[in-house]
């Protein structure tokens, strides 16, 4: 049985990951990156970031 805290963290993972990716792409299409693969690889660090981010956050909601 996963913990109340892993559920917590992938429900904002969802949230999270996905507005920091689509944030990194657009911040590359207005630094003028044209090409596929480096705008997949901006939504990929995107994701990867998202990751920590969510578990702190919501470290910091459950107050631990």
């Amino acid at each position: 049985m996963r913990s109340p805290l892993f559920k917590i963290v992938m429900t904002f993972y969802g949230i999270i990951g996905s507005t920091l990716a689509s944030v990194l792409v657009v911040i590359a299409l207005v630094n003028g990156v044209s090409g596929l693969w480096p705008l997949l690889g901006a939504a990929a660090v995107g994701f990867v970031i998202g990751l920590p981010v969510s578990y702190y956050v919501a470290r910091a909601m459950m107050g631990d």
